[in-house]
């Protein structure tokens, strides 16, 4: 018999503590705390949460935005290491899901940094490292280009997860190799930009990704977007006069949840800092596929054939018996044991 999962998602919507690593890790546990004290058994945080979204890229030039870029460099982590053990333990400690973006830095270069969502399951294992397949315009300036290795779906205990970072789920071909891997909820992660176009309305193009998605593939969505915290402005301000203007316009970030009809459910959050929680059930996700499974009976997989390179990309490889790229990671990875008081 059929039996699917029915359970409680959070999606945080915050700011991260902008360039301190330790604090904004302290921060997300003591939010999966909370959501799981709410009964939540998902949690999801925004895009690079740990620490810090590259705002500069968009409001100077390359050359000023350097220094900055160093200091991005200089707070983000490496992949495992001792902030995603701590996240795993917390994730265990209380029994929940979780899916986290971070700035990683390559572990042999020294400048090479990615935008990487983490995936952690309730038993504090490290389900998946997704680096974003490509930075989204100016943010081609601070993070590399991710591969397909991690392009999976993970087998949790509120189902088949899988996750995609911002812009690339507008990707059509990302979506549906996630889709066809079986992914019944999804986790889209997301910045609050309020330093777009004058005619770009970012709440609204998250909605609209998060709806196509859930409605294409007849799934449940869980999004989760930061916001701009105002000592980001001022720090912003002090280097850039005349940017704060830039950062006062409402409706840049949305959190919440979409349903297999492609429909939000419940309040999401605009704008506002707080944790909104929705309660899924996958059983909703059959009765929508009778009618479009794209994944199934309405597709034509005689005509239609997608390749998906999964090898790990890398700046060198070795060819002798048992050897291993250096940045190849295999999953999952056991949280280490709990200490006391953590």
């Amino acid at each position: 018999m059929l039996d699917l999962p029915k359970f409680k998602a959070a999606a945080v919507q915050t700011a991260p503590v902008f360039f301190d690593t330790d604090a904004t890790v302290d921060k997300a546990c003591g939010l999966i705390a909370e959501a799981a004290r709410n009964g939540a058994t998902l949690v999801a945080f925004p895009e690079v949460f740990v620490s810090a979204y590259p705002y500069w890229n968009w409001i100077m030039s390359p050359v000023e935005g350097s220094p900055w870029f160093e200091r991005l460099v200089r707070s983000s982590i490496e992949v495992p290491g001792p902030e995603v053990q701590k996240l795993q333990v917390c994730a265990r400690a209380h029994n929940i899901n979780v899916v986290i973006g971070v700035n990683e830095r390559a572990p042999n270069s020294l400048a090479t940094i990615f935008n990487t969502m983490l995936t952690i399951g309730a038993d504090g294992r490290l389900l998946g490292r997704h680096r974003k397949l490509v930075p989204t315009w100016a943010e081609k300036l601070t993070w590399a280009n991710g591969d397909a290795s991690s392009l999976k779906v993970h087998q949790t205990s509120v189902g088949p997860l899988g996750v995609l970072a911002c812009g690339e789920n507008t990707n059509t071909l990302a979506r549906f190799s996630l889709l066809a891997q079986g992914e019944l909820v999804h986790v889209a992660s997301f910045i609050g930009l309020p330093v777009t176009p004058a005619d770009y309305d970012m709440s609204e193009a998250i909605r609209v990704r998060a709806m196509a998605h859930s409605f294409e593939g007849k799934i449940f969505t869980v999004v989760s977007c930061s916001t701009v915290a105002p000592e980001l402005v001022e720090l912003m301000s002090e280097a850039h006069p005349g940017v704060r203007k830039l950062f006062d316009r409402s409706n840049y970030a949305f959190s919440g949840f979409i349903g297999p009809d492609g429909r939000v459910i419940g309040e999401p959050l605009i704008d506002k800092e707080g944790i909104v929680y929705a309660d899924i059930d996958l059983g909703k996700c059959i009765q929508p596929r009778q009618n479009h499974d794209i994944i199934g009976h309405y597709n034509r997989f005689d005509i239609f054939d997608l390749k998906v390179n999964r090898r790990p990309l890398s700046p060198i490889r070795f060819d002798s018996e048992n050897s291993r790229n250096q940045d190849e990671i295999q999953f999952p990875i056991d949280p280490p044991e709990q200490t006391e008081g953590a």
